[in-house]
């Protein structure tokens, strides 16, 4: 075969036996499809770059709500603590003073002779389950006799 029989038999993608303007054609069919390719490739990192960003600031959002939240609930704890040390110092001296009262009491019924019913003071720390006084019932309407 001559080396013209070959070259016409060898396709045109090869580069070297086609129409030069058919050649050009697909090049530039090629090239816009590549550039169509690349700019919707673009333009889904852009779309998932906005995505995150939206996810990211909204997970800020909530990021904050539970950082106020948690504030909040730290002040509450440490109002409740301080209300509960000043109870508990109120209750310690009350209880000192009931002693003292008990302590007159028994003087009294002593050098009185007459029986007196002193309580004894309920330690709350041995049961703390139960309440050093009678539990009154909770009305549920106020205006109910």
């Amino acid at each position: 075969m001559s080396k013209r029989a070959a070259i016409s038999l060898s396709s045109g993608s090869e580069g070297g036996g086609g129409e030069p303007h058919l050649d050009d054609e697909r090049k530039k069919k090629r090239m816009l499809s590549n550039r169509e390719s690349a700019r919707r490739s673009r333009m889904r990192k852009q779309q998932h770059l906005d995505e995150l960003l939206n996810q990211a600031a909204q997970l800020q959002k909530e990021n904050d709500e539970i950082v106020k939240r948690v504030n909040q609930m730290t002040e509450m704890f440490s109002k409740f603590d301080s209300e509960n040390n000043i109870l508990r110092a109120q209750m310690a001296e009350l209880t000192d003073r009931l002693q003292s009262l008990n302590s007159v009491l028994r003087v009294i019924e002593e050098i009185s002779g007459f029986p007196m019913d002193i309580p004894e003071i309920p330690d709350p720390l041995l049961k703390p389950w139960q309440l050093p006084c009678p539990s009154q019932p909770i009305m549920a309407n106020m205006f109910q006799c």
